[in-house]
């Protein structure tokens, strides 16, 4: 038996060997066929690698905010509404190669959203990846500075969703439209972005210093992208414990 288990071992069945290990211990399984004992052994080892890729592709993800699905609070008024979120929450538009702009005021909620949706196509098998705009732009030039842009690139290019959060929070010289260009070349009906902004789409031409560079930017999103706006104050001042509690009574 031991034989037996060292092989389990070399084959990395960790979770074979542990379902194993407790037939042999506890009385309950003792009565089981073969078949059904073996059945369960199988599926132990399945859901402890499926668990595995989703603690890895969650890793990669290197989301901004740890939220999940559960966590929106759909009765806040401010745009959201409950059945088009879940509705791209499924993925739909990811195997579509559809992207996704998230417009709205500051504190509204649009990185809490992005994560959320990252977050929910992770645990069914998308591979997402979460950015500030302004560190995608600097990984890029690094990458091309130090000779590592092609890595950079294939990874890239292996994640379903890429977020670009504070897109155009700061304007885009034309050193970094390039960059950002290319880039969206790379997933053009390919993959799918989602940009989470404070700048209406009216706005974004007059954020990108080179006009011919913007137009091109703006051609490679608009067309394919669905929308979300939000509006309201911001979610930081509803939620802050000052904001909620009582007014206490002065001394």
């Amino acid at each position: 038996m031991q034989q037996t288990l060292d092989q389990l071992h070399d084959l990395k069945l960790t979770g074979f060997i542990e379902a194993w290990q407790e037939q042999q211990t506890q009385p309950t399984y003792h009565d089981l066929s073969f078949d059904e004992r073996l059945a369960l052994l199988v599926e132990r080892e399945h859901l402890r690698r499926h668990q595995q890729r989703l603690t890895r592709r969650l890793k990669q993800a290197k989301l901004f905010v740890g939220a999940s699905l559960a966590e929106v609070d759909y009765h806040v008024s401010r745009g959201l509404k409950k059945s088009q979120f879940l509705e791209w929450a499924q993925g739909q538009w990811i195997v579509e190669n559809l992207n996704l702009i998230i417009v709205g005021p500051t504190g509204t909620g649009k990185t809490f959203l992005s994560c959320v949706l990252a977050d929910h196509l992770c645990k069914q098998g998308y591979g997402t990846r979460y950015f500030k705009t302004a560190e995608l732009i600097s990984e890029l030039k690094l990458a091309k500075a130090d000779g590592s842009f092609p890595r950079l690139r294939k990874r890239l290019a292996a994640f379903d969703l890429v977020i670009l959060d504070e897109w155009l929070r700061d304007p885009l010289s034309a050193l970094d439209a390039r960059e950002i260009l290319d880039f969206l070349d790379d997933r053009y009906r390919r993959h799918s972005c989602l940009f989470a902004t404070q700048f209406p789409v009216n706005q974004w031409h007059q954020q990108i210093q080179d006009p011919t560079l913007a137009d091109a930017i703006l051609d490679r999103i608009v067309h394919d992208s669905l929308r979300l706006t939000l509006k309201g104050e911001s979610m930081r001042k509803l939620t802050s414990k000052l904001t909620t509690s009582k007014e206490k009574p002065k001394s």
